[in-house]
């Protein structure tokens, strides 16, 4: 493990060392897939890369709402394998990350990533029927969603009205979406169709050069 110096960035529970994202590892002495550990002060630290978080690369290049805290209460819709999740777990390491995946073979990893860290719970479940997992779930603080298909918007929509959630995040694929239309051009349908719905967007970035055809939108309510 490497040492290190870091100052905490304006995203609270995220660092930066001058060259790159990290998280406090909550799980000491693991990795998840692959990331380098750094040690500060006699605490460890994991490496948040960009290229391979969607989170990440939305942080890297410098947006400025994070709605994350220690005691988040966090819906994550699209939870994989669990790379981001775990990053988000490590900064609200007082609340919890119910961590929904349909998938039966990420599920497998993904329950593997939460053994090791108690504030992860995971979910094998539908992101567009939050009603079949909503009594596993309390009220939530921010819904976090990325997942690959179309009506993304409509989606995350309806889970931050199901939860009564004042905070989210969309990780918004264009490509699946429509593969014909250019990306910027589903990026601003997505942002008004959120607006049109009552949601007050915060925040949409581009996620260039790290991820193509991809954008964050932040909203809240």
């Amino acid at each position: 493990m490497e040492e290190t110096r870091l100052v905490e960035t304006r995203a609270k529970g995220v660092y930066w060392d001058g060259e790159r994202l990290l998280t406090r590892n909550s799980n000491p002495g693991h990795r998840v897939y692959g990331e380098r550990l750094f040690a500060f002060e006699g605490v460890e630290y994991r490496e948040w890369s960009p290229s391979r978080s969607k989170l990440g690369a939305y942080l890297r290049l410098g947006g400025l709402r994070s709605p994350f805290k220690e005691d988040s209460r966090v819906l994550y819709l699209g939870a994989a394998s669990g790379t981001t999740a775990s990053h988000v777990a490590d900064i609200a390491r007082n609340g919890t990350v119910y961590c929904v995946e349909i998938s039966p073979r990420s599920f497998r990893d993904l329950v593997k990533v939460c053994e090791g860290r108690r504030n992860m719970v995971p979910i094998l479940g539908d992101a567009t029927k939050p009603q079949d997992f909503h009594f596993l779930v309390e009220k939530v603080d921010i819904v976090y969603q990325d997942i690959a298909q179309k009506n993304q918007a409509a989606i995350f929509a309806k889970a931050m009205r199901s939860f009564d959630s004042g905070s989210g995040m969309l990780s918004l694929k264009a490509r699946s979406e429509d593969v014909t239309r250019e990306p910027r051009e589903i990026f601003e349908a997505a942002r008004s169709q959120l607006a049109r719905e009552g949601f007050k967007v915060l925040d949409v970035l581009d996620l260039e050069p790290f991820e193509k055809d991809h954008a964050m939108i932040v909203v809240g309510v």
